[in-house]
C-alpha cells in the first residue's frame, strides 16, 4: 500500500512537472492571444466542434485526433477553411504537435472573422500523454506519433516516436 501511494504521488508530480514545462515552452513561443482548451475539455464528446490539424500531411497521416480536418501549416489556405466552415461563429479547435504552429493558424482564422477559435494546449503530444486515442491514415487507432523532429520528440512521453 505504501509503495502504491509513493508511486501515485510520483506520477502526479511528474504529470504536473510536464504540464509546467509545456506551459513554459508555450509562453516562450506564443503570444497567448488565442485561448487554450485543455485535452481533458476537448475529450468531452461534442457534436458541434471542428478540430483542425495544423501539422504537415506526413505528420497527420502518422497520427491525428479522431475527425480532425487536416489544414496543414506551410501550405495553409484560409479559403479552403471558409468553404468547409462557412459559419464564422462555429467552435473551432486547432492543434499541432505542442501548440505553437496551431496558434499561428488560429490567429489567421481570427483575422478573417472566426470568433470561437481555441488552441489545444500541448497539442497532440499532450493528448497522447494523457492516454487519449489517435488514429493513422486508415483511421485505425495507433500508438505512433509523428514528433516532427528528434528535438521536439522530448515532449512526447507516451507512444511511439516517429520522425525523419
Amino acid at each position: 500500500m505504501k509503495k502504491l501511494l509513493i508511486f501515485t504521488c510520483a506520477f502526479i508530480s511528474l504529470s504536473i512537472q510536464a504540464q509546467k514545462s509545456i506551459d513554459k515552452l508555450l509562453k516562450k513561443h506564443n503570444n497567448n492571444n488565442v485561448p487554450y482548451i485543455t485535452v481533458q475539455e476537448l475529450a468531452i464528446p461534442k457534436n458541434d466542434v471542428f478540430i483542425l490539424d495544423s501539422r504537415e500531411l506526413k505528420e497527420y497521416q502518422t497520427s491525428h485526433l479522431k475527425n480532425a480536418i487536416h489544414v496543414g501549416y506551410d501550405y495553409f489556405k484560409i479559403d479552403s477553411i471558409q468553404k468547409k466552415i462557412p459559419n464564422k461563429g462555429s467552435k473551432i479547435v486547432v492543434y499541432c504537435s505542442v501548440g505553437i504552429r496551431s496558434e499561428t493558424i488560429a490567429n489567421k482564422l481570427k483575422k478573417v472573422g472566426y470568433t470561437n477559435v481555441e488552441n489545444l494546449f500541448g497539442g497532440i503530444f499532450e493528448w497522447k500523454n494523457n492516454n487519449f486515442s489517435v488514429y493513422n491514415s486508415k483511421e485505425i487507432e495507433t500508438d505512433s506519433i509523428h514528433t516532427f523532429s528528434k528535438e521536439w520528440s522530448k515532449w512526447l512521453k507516451k507512444g511511439i516516436k516517429v520522425y525523419e
